[in-house]
Formats: C-alpha cells, sequence, structure tokens
C-alpha cells in the first residue's frame, strides 16, 4: 500500500530511438522487413529441430531453446516500438513498463544462463567424451532448462522488486524506446545510489563473470582439441567459434549497459536497439548457418512441405 501511494506516476512517455522523422522512417521499414524475414526462420529452427529425429543431440534441445528464447525476446519491445513509430504520442503506462522490464530480464537473464550451459555441454563433448552420454543425459537436460528458467525468474524478480520500492513522483518522460532499469531509475524521486549499486550487482557484475567465464571455458576448450584428428578439429572449433560470436552479440551491450553507472552516454540507445531488437533474432540464424546437419535437416524438411 505505501508503495502505491508514493507512486503518482501512472504512465510513462517514451521519447523513442530518434527525434527525426526520416530516420524513424528508415528504421521502421528496416526493422519490419528484418523482423518478417528473421522471425520465421528462428520458428523454422525450432520446428527443424523438433521434427527430425537425428537431431536429438544436447546441442540440438538447446539450440531449440535458444531459438525460442530468442524469438519470444524479441516480443518484448520490436512489436510495440513499430507501433510507437506510427505514434505521435509514445505513452506506456506504470504497469506496462514493470511488464516490459520483468520479461526483459526474464528471459535475458535464462538465456545467459542458457550460453552457461551450452558451453558446458560443448566442454563436456569435447573434453570428457566417454562421460558425456551420462552427464548430459535427457534427465539432466531437462534438470538444466528448468534451471536456467528458474535462475531468469529469479534475476528478474529481483530487478522488479528494487523498482517497486522506488517512489515515481515527478518527471515521465523516459529517454528511450522501451522500459529499461537504468532510464527508469533515474526517473524516481528519491536517492537511487544504492539502488544503482544493486542493480550494476545483479546485472552487471553477473553479466561480466558469465562472460569471461564463458570465454575460459572455450579457451580450455580450443587449448584441449589441438592434439585431435583434423576432422574433428575443424567441427569442434566450428562449433566453439559459432558459440563465442553469439556470447559476444549478447554479452557486448549487455556490459556496456550494465557494468556502469546508470549515467546517459550518446550510444546507449544504439546498442540498446541492437541488444534488443537485431541480436535476439540473429544468434540463432548465426549457429544454423554454420551448422551443417541442421542445414541439411532444415532442406529436407522445405523440400518434403515444397513438393506436398
Amino acid at each position: 500500500m505505501q508503495i502505491e501511494n508514493s507512486t503518482v506516476v501512472k504512465e510513462f512517455i517514451l521519447l523513442g530511438l530518434t527525434q527525426s522523422q526520416n530516420i524513424q522512417l528508415l528504421v521502421f521499414v528496416l526493422i519490419l522487413i528484418f523482423y518478417l524475414i528473421v522471425l520465421p526462420g528462428n520458428f523454422l529452427i525450432i520446428l527443424t529441430i523438433r521434427s527430425d529425429p537425428c537431431l536429438t543431440a544436447p546441442l540440438y534441445f538447446f539450440l531449440g531453446n535458444l531459438a525460442f528464447m530468442d524469438a519470444s525476446y524479441s516480443f518484448i519491445v520490436a512489436p510495440r516500438m513499430l507501433v510507437d513509430f506510427l505514434s505521435e504520442k509514445k505513452v506506456i503506462s506504470y504497469k506496462g513498463c514493470i511488464t516490459q522490464l520483468f520479461f526483459l530480464h526474464f528471459l535475458g537473464g535464462g538465456e545467459g544462463l542458457l550460453l552457461v550451459v551450452m558451453a558446458f555441454d560443448r566442454y563436456i563433448a569435447i573434453c570428457r567424451p566417454l562421460h558425456y552420454s551420462t552427464v548430459m543425459s535427457p534427465r539432466a537436460c531437462y534438470a538444466l532448462l528448468v534451471a536456467l528458467w528458474l535462475g531468469g525468474f529469479v534475476h528478474s524478480i529481483i530487478q522488479v522488486a528494487l523498482i517497486l520500492r522506488l517512489p515515481f513522483c515527478g518527471p515521465n518522460r523516459l529517454d528511450n524506446f522501451f522500459c529499461d532499469v537504468p532510464q527508469v531509475i533515474k526517473l524516481a524521486c528519491t536517492d537511487t545510489f544504492v539502488v544503482e549499486l544493486l542493480m550494476v550487482f545483479n546485472s552487471g557484475l553477473l553479466t561480466l563473470l558469465c562472460f569471461l567465464g564463458l570465454l575460459s571455458s572455450y579457451a580450455v576448450i580450443v587449448c584441449h582439441i589441438r592434439g585431435s584428428s583434423s576432422e574433428g578439429k575443424n567441427k569442434a572449433l566450428s562449433t566453439c567459434t559459432t558459440h563465442v560470436i553469439i556470447i559476444l552479440l549478447m554479452f557486448g551491450p549487455a556490459i556496456f549497459i550494465y557494468t556502469r553507472p546508470f549515467k546517459a552516454l550518446s550510444a546507449d540507445k544504439v546498442v540498446s536497439f541492437f541488444h534488443t531488437v537485431i541480436f535476439p533474432l540473429m544468434n540463432p540464424v548465426i549457429y544454423t548457418l554454420r551448422n551443417q546437419e541442421v542445414k541439411s535437416s532444415m532442406k529436407r524438411l522445405l523440400s518434403r512441405h515444397v513438393v506436398c
């Protein structure tokens, strides 16, 4: 009750990505084209993995979940952003803002943990191949999946709980095209220093540690496969390279946004745009383009439906 009484602001005005009408139109067209082409590709990846009995290895199980998470993540910001481009007044309710923030960090945190699980899968497959079938059993894969979804939920609920404790009684102009922690905190009419530190610890430090841990794990894997056969080495290096690309695409912008004090920089909106709209749709596609098994299965699936 006290929190609700101290929060006078009922809606936030989004200032958007840019004030230029020409740039807005260009970005609108680019996002719409990108969204309509790449998003169905993500669902095609999921359908391919689910329908092909040859793609039952844990690697493909987690890839399908990555495609699902990224497709879901893209629905949080992009559709509303497209609608706002056509609206003169870009407004989001207080509850809508909190909801958007929750799902943003729920799926984002879950995906970060999923990449950790995928790195663990590759480590066991390459460095401990004799134990792979035991360690990465179907039961273990489902347990890891539940754990990462739960981890994303806990991470997000902490963010939301800290935001809900803040009173919003003054300005309501949000300098962004969606609701996120750094911009929302700045609108609170109280000292937010301690909350900012907690947010940096919950998001920034955790992201940075996961990023460094992932890079270290793949460095260990690369060192281990140096003495492998040529065929096995090339395949393992290709898989690891793809994983590292996805890690850089996801963690790079997140580190830039969340590991520093919440001070606005000119590059924030651009980085957030790629982090929330472009990169989530690209991740599974990048992986698929470098995976021969998935590409072959996808071609067979498409050819069967085309023939039918």
